[in-house]
């Protein structure tokens, strides 16, 4: 039953991924120019900024971790108002 629930769950993620690599193109560039020039920390202004789906997340932390990078987010204080 798991395994059938995990199969099905990474095919909806694999098509999604077309969609993430045009939502998330800046990103994306972020990661590989950082990896390029040696840089091993980045920061995001906000969580939010790493995705709106839990698979679009898993796919930035997986990014960032393939690229070899630490990640930094901003403090909650510095973010704009969510009222």
């Amino acid at each position: 039953m798991l395994n059938r629930y995990f199969i099905r769950r990474w095919k909806e993620l694999m098509r999604a991924l077309p969609e993430y690599e045009k939502k998330f193109a800046d990103f994306i560039r972020l990661c590989s120019e950082a990896k390029s020039k040696g840089v091993t920390q980045v920061a995001v202004a906000f969580p939010w900024a790493l995705g709106d789906t839990y698979e679009e997340l898993i796919e930035s932390l997986s990014r960032l971790a393939d690229a070899g990078l630490l990640l930094h987010i901003a403090a909650r204080k510095d973010w704009p108002s969510q009222n």
